[in-house]
């Protein structure tokens, strides 16, 4: 059976949402290890990193021992095994349009939120295990972060969806990352009335409770 290597955090939420998404079940479709990693265990685990030698998560094993690491390849190889309900686009143009936005966010929030994160609120887990940026500059990119989802905010306008009018992995991407956000205290910034409303809305979807699950 095909493995989920899954713990906390965005990225491994953001897969087991969209396998939620797609209609999979856990014990039926996969198998799921969470490792723990407050303790470190993704780094620690010889097995693991033998798996991933990144220690990053999430991992899924294929049956024949095959290992896809991030989790945009992973959602997307997921796509192609199965295909509906759609979430990336079922023509060249609507693909390129989902995957368009996708990489915006990735680029111009995530990673400076991920970092300035890492360098602040989670330095202590962090900062022993990897470089991460000063305090100081931290503050500094999590702030240039907030300035991009006032840039989000824009761009949703009175839309529910990122792209194409409907749910697709772009809009499952911004839902994560916003909940990651709220676990570890952050709120969006003043001026996101358009993403609040966004994020209130889909979390009444299903996958939703993942937010919920302590692993």
């Amino acid at each position: 059976m095909t493995t989920l290597h899954s713990s906390l955090g965005p990225n491994p939420r953001l897969v087991r949402m969209f396998m939620v998404e797609k209609g999979l079940v856990e014990g039926r479709d996969f198998a799921r290890v969470h490792y723990d990693i407050i303790a470190g265990q993704n780094r620690s685990d010889a097995g693991y990193v033998a798996r991933n030698p990144l220690g990053t998560t999430p991992t899924l094993e294929l049956d024949d021992g095959t290992c896809l690491t991030e989790s945009w390849p992973i959602c997307e190889y997921l796509e192609e095994l199965h295909p509906s309900p759609n979430l990336f686009g079922t023509t060249p143009v609507e693909r390129a349009t989902v995957r368009k936005w996708a990489r915006l966010f990735d680029q111009e929030v995530v990673v400076p939120m991920t970092m300035g994160f890492r360098a602040t609120t989670g330095r202590p887990m962090f900062a022993p295990r990897m470089s991460v940026l000063s305090e100081g500059a931290g503050a500094e990119i999590f702030a240039m972060a907030d300035e991009k989802w006032r840039l989000f905010d824009g761009f949703l306008g009175e839309s529910d969806h990122i792209a194409l009018g409907r749910f697709t992995f772009a809009d499952l991407l911004i839902f994560a990352f916003a909940n990651f956000g709220f676990t570890v205290g952050w709120k969006l910034p003043e001026g996101t009335a358009n993403l609040a409303r966004f994020v209130t809305k889909h979390n009444e979807r299903p996958c939703a409770a993942i937010w919920k699950d302590s692993e």
